[in-house]
């Protein structure tokens, strides 16, 4: 009986009978109002609208507790005001202005946390803003678009910031996200287009070629053949792997196709010169021995001249016809050596000369530009050594299998290319360190 003798005499507090009505007690701006009519007794309907205040009251007990509990107190706001705007018109009676008081101090705590929550976020938002807008003129998209997806996320999870600079963050950051994609797919888009007209190009010099490769006219036909390898080197660009090597094959059937008729040809009928008569392969090698010589000389020149005439004595060397036997191999390798030791010191003194301009220092004197020279081939020398145990742990590996021949026949040309390379740097070291004791 304690607890109803309690609620009764709180309602007595805030309320009264008038008549048959029950009426709640004027408090704070609110009058005072009818929230009920007597039914039993006065003390039963009192004690009634007592128990609905308590249970409103339970009501608000609970929003408190769970807003105190909680690290998110800006998502109770709406719920406190709900409960604080039922105040005026809610039927029962008890000490409501209490419950005004808490849930006004509780809105403006909820208001104080979201200022700050706002200011924390316009800070990460903020962050995020500048990392987007950091990946505006990248390249690196793959990178960068993983990157991009864990910022968008970041901004989703992020919460809201003072709704006067909502729009210009969203739209900053949504703009800097659509202006990489955009970039991202015009780059995809032109890398499409180049790769197309690689693969154009490719497929052009392979018709040309097919078309000449049972040619009966063998001098015209092999210049032409040799331009189009030459012009084959030129078209750069990259392919898929696979789309590459089927390219290549077909493009090498045909020359080899050729080149075995010519090499049957030429082993059956002597090259016709240009008086109507005969000639033997001596004279071409007689001729081939010349532009050796010529190219051997061409390390005493300067650079600049001895590259030009080495490219003209390349040139030279296809208007000369075949060599029979073992010396046609022998000359080529020597004739070959020449060449690329005139390119190698080529690039070499232009590597000597950047160095030195970067480092900001002299030339020196002679036999110090030697040994920077010296140096600097071992040093390529050791790199080269690295590449080629690459490719040559990469060809071990290889299986046997059909499908691999391809790639296996690429490798060993890129393994025999290392080789020449390394024994041209050799020869230049020795023709260096002549230099030194001449």
């Amino acid at each position: 009986m304690e607890q109803p003798d309690h609620l009764l005499a709180e309602a007595r507090r805030y309320g009264y009978i008038e008549g048959d009505q029950v009426w709640r007690r004027a408090f704070m701006e609110l009058p005072a109002r009818q929230v009920g009519l007597v039914k039993d007794s006065d003390e039963a309907a009192l004690l009634y609208f007592a128990q609905r205040f308590e249970l409103f009251r339970g009501k608000v007990e609970e929003l408190l507790q769970k807003m105190e509990e909680s690290d998110n107190k800006g998502s109770f706001l709406m719920k406190a005001l709900h409960l604080k705007g039922q105040i005026g018109g809610f039927d029962g009676l008890g000490d409501f202005e209490a419950l005004q008081r808490r849930l006004t101090d509780a809105e403006e705590a909820i208001n104080v946390t979201i200022v700050r929550n706002r200011e924390k976020n316009l800070a990460t938002k903020i962050g995020l803003l500048q990392e987007v807008e950091a990946l505006r003129d990248t390249i690196d998209w793959q990178e960068a678009s993983d990157k991009l997806k864990d910022l968008r996320q970041g901004w989703i999870k992020t919460g809201p910031v003072e709704k006067q600079l909502t729009e210009e963050l969203e739209t900053r950051f949504h703009s800097a996200v659509e202006d990489f994609f955009g970039r991202k797919k015009e780059f995809i888009a032109e890398k499409k287009a180049m790769t197309n007209r690689v693969f154009d190009k490719y497929k052009d010099l392979i018709h040309k070629s097919e078309a000449l490769q049972n040619s009966n006219d063998f001098d015209e036909t092999t210049k032409k053949l040799k331009q189009l390898q030459l012009d084959w080197r030129e078209v750069g660009g990259a392919l898929p792997r696979k789309q590459a090597n089927e390219l290549w094959t077909r493009f090498r059937a045909a020359h080899n196709h050729f080149f075995e008729r010519l090499k049957e040809h030429i082993s059956t009928k002597p090259r016709p010169d240009a008086s109507g008569g005969s000639t033997s392969g001596d004279d071409n090698l007689t001729r081939k021995r010349a532009l050796v010589a010529e190219a051997d000389a061409l390390l005493n020149r300067p650079m600049s001249e001895a590259v030009t005439r080495a490219k003209e004595l390349q040139a030279a060397w296809k208007q000369v016809g075949p060599v029979r036997g073992e010396d046609s191999d022998r000359v080529w390798e020597q004739f070959i050596l020449a060449c690329d030791k005139v390119f190698e010191m080529s690039a070499l003194e232009h590597f000597v000369r950047k160095r030195q301009a970067t480092a900001g220092t002299a030339a020196g004197a002679p036999a110090e530009q030697v040994q920077v020279r010296i140096q600097a081939l071992r040093e390529f020398l050791k790199y080269d050594r690295q590449e080629q145990d690459v490719l040559e742990e990469n060809l071990g590996k290889l299986s046997d299998a059909p499908g691999n021949e391809t790639f296996r026949t690429m490798l060993q040309g890129k393994i025999r290319a290392f080789e020449r390379k390394t024994r041209t740097k050799n020869e230049l070291i020795e023709v260096l360190r002549g230099r030194l004791t001449a």
